[in-house]
């Protein structure tokens, strides 16, 4: 395969936001063939962000050559062409949006090049059809949710056709949908002769690469197929990443169903190879699935309707008589496509957005009343964004974690004592952290800061907007613990997510959204179990459920609504050696 990206002892270092701070790049060789896909993993503050910037000249190495095409970075005269041979959709899309209407945004890049008119509206049209927004394409990008933004970013890159696509991070806020949609057009493009490039924490994604490339603190750890990666799991584990969804549940159950074979990747696979372990129909273990009750409501929201932009030609209907009930105590998730109302609903159960239709009650609180003091609504709910730098303004951690306290009369010592108790419930260390600057931090260290400055006010209530987006495996593991024992600590946890998994191990209740209604309501269980319904609402199960679900149809007797790894295999053992006798 020709060589088309090389670096050579490539090493780049931050200006110095810390004393002593290891380079974010360390000595990193790596050559890119053309027509290759590339999986590019780690944890976060590896060097992959870092890494990719590199690969169009956006960085240009301290020590070390990056050649692109044979044009190197160095030589600022090559950046225009190295730029168009190389494009690249951002982990946060708002770095490459600059338009006031979506059209325009995706036509920009080709009205620099010189395309002629009538190609730049064929192009604008096609990518924006191939990323579902053609029907926004008069609209305000600042008007669109995270995962439109998203997929705004992408068309702009795929409307120049460059020879090389870098994803960063580039489905971590679309739906189980939109990521099906991104994956499909990557392998197309794949396909078509174009370079890929994607960062991602998802792992199930790196099956879809040739060649997967690890990196561990700025340095290239691992590097082979993805057959060759995942088969070595310690290895993984201890640069803080784990196997794809499917492939960690084989290998759980291949340590009780004796006789399932190696490499199974894919859902169908899996279902396909354990189906082949029993012959005859046997009696259903004992079991239902989760009762539909809830404690007392402690949110509840009725007839809840909100227009973005009301009085204006871009009016837009974000709630449509939407509903919510949230018990005091309890974990409930929020789920739906991108677009469908999630963040607006739950900017109104802090008082964010006042109510123009219908009631949202918060404990004793009214928030459609013009007398209701919202600032003690918000001590009582508190509000983690989608994306944490947007409520992240100090410049030192400790001082943004200290913030509200700080506004609430805390002084002194039992300022400071706040201040650690919430680090220490986030899992930063407070003597490392305190004083490091908030610009210096990753993407999963600003998520835990943010979270830690709305815990510091200790909260009754706590919304998380897609939480673990853009964490690693070990990260994702790690907040889902620590928000796991906050909901035992009595604190009420409501959670959206475009994680299954996510919602699976964090809520027992779920309230689905669909274009801005709240059609579906109840237990966890009964909800997963509607795979057609979910499917139809541009969701997915859970990969255990996936699985669950697929043995249920060829006439297993599970339980219905199965979302935990361990309950699945201790089924299916049960089911397996009952069988055998």
């Amino acid at each position: 395969m020709t060589s088309f990206i090389d670096l050579h002892h490539v090493t780049y270092s931050y200006p110095a936001a810390v004393p002593d701070a290891r380079p974010a790049l360390n000595d990193v060789s790596l050559e890119i063939g053309e027509g290759e896909y590339i999986a590019l993993v780690g944890a976060n503050g590896s060097g992959k962000s870092t890494l990719a910037r590199h690969l169009n000249a956006l960085l240009v190495p301290d020590t070390g050559e990056v050649c692109v095409g044979g044009l190197g970075t160095r030589d600022q005269a090559h950046h225009p062409e190295i730029r168009r041979t190389v494009g690249m959709v951002f982990q946060r899309p708002d770095d490459q949006i600059i338009a006031t209407m979506v059209a325009h945004d995706v036509a920009f890049g080709l009205e620099n090049l010189g395309v002629p008119a009538d190609e730049i509206r064929a192009r604008v049209e096609a990518t924006l059809r191939a990323v579902s927004l053609w029907d926004d394409r008069d609209r305000p990008p600042h008007m669109l949710s995270a995962g439109q933004a998203q997929r705004l970013a992408l068309a702009g890159v795929l409307a120049m056709r460059p020879r090389c696509i870098v994803f960063d991070e580039a489905t971590a806020m679309l739906d189980p949908a939109g990521r099906r949609t991104a994956r499909r057009m990557m392998r197309e493009l794949h396909a078509e002769g174009l370079t890929i490039v994607t960062i991602t924490h998802r792992m199930g994604e790196v099956l879809d690469a040739d060649r997967v490339v690890v990196l561990d603190r700025g340095s290239v750890a691992m590097d082979g197929t993805p057959a060759e990666i995942f088969s070595q799991p310690d290895s993984l584990n201890a640069l803080g990443l784990d196997l794809p969804p499917v492939i960690q549940l084989a290998r759980a159950l291949a340590t009780s169903l004796h006789g399932l074979p190696e490499g199974l990747a894919t859902p169908p696979a899996l279902v396909d190879a354990i189906d082949r372990l029993r012959h005859r129909a046997i009696a259903p273990p004992t079991g239902t699935s989760a009762g539909s009750g809830i404690p007392s409501p402690i949110i509840e929201a009725h007839g809840l309707g909100h227009t973005y932009m009301l009085g204006t030609p871009f009016a837009r209907r974000a709630l449509d008589r939407a509903e919510i009930a949230i018990g005091d105590g309890s974990a409930h998730g929020l789920i739906g496509a991108t677009g469908a109302g999630k963040s607006t609903l739950m900017q109104h159960l802090n008082g964010l957005l006042r109510p123009q239709e219908g009631v949202v009650r918060v404990a004793d609180y009214d928030l459609g009343d013009p007398r209701t003091n919202l600032r003690a609504v918000r001590h009582l709910v508190g509000l983690v964004f989608q994306h944490p730098e947007a409520q992240i303004f100090e410049q030192y951690v400790g001082d943004e974690v200290a913030y509200g306290p700080r506004l609430s009369g805390l002084r002194g010592l039992e300022l400071r004592s706040r201040v650690r108790w919430a680090m220490d419930l986030v899992g930063l260390d407070f003597a490392a952290f305190k004083d490091r600057p908030t610009f210096a931090l990753s993407g999963g260290e600003q998520r835990r800061v943010a979270l830690a400055s709305t815990l510091a006010l200790r909260p009754q209530v706590l919304l998380l907007d897609e939480p673990t987006a853009g964490l690693d495996p070990r990260a994702r593991d790690d907040l889902i613990g620590r928000l796991s024992h906050l909901r035992q600590g009595g604190t009420t946890l409501l959670v959206s997510s475009h994680e299954m998994a996510d919602i699976a191990a964090l809520t027992k209740t779920v309230t689905v959204m669909d274009a801005g209604r709240t059609p579906v309501q109840g237990p966890l269980a009964e909800v997963f179990a509607d795979g057609e319904g979910l499917a139809h609402r541009g969701l997915t199960q859970p990969v255990v459920t996936q699985i669950a679900e697929g043995l249920r149809t060829r006439g297993w007797p599970l339980p219905s609504g199965i979302t935990d790894i361990a309950v699945l295999v201790h089924t299916l053992t049960f089911l397996v050696a009952e069988e055998s006798q």
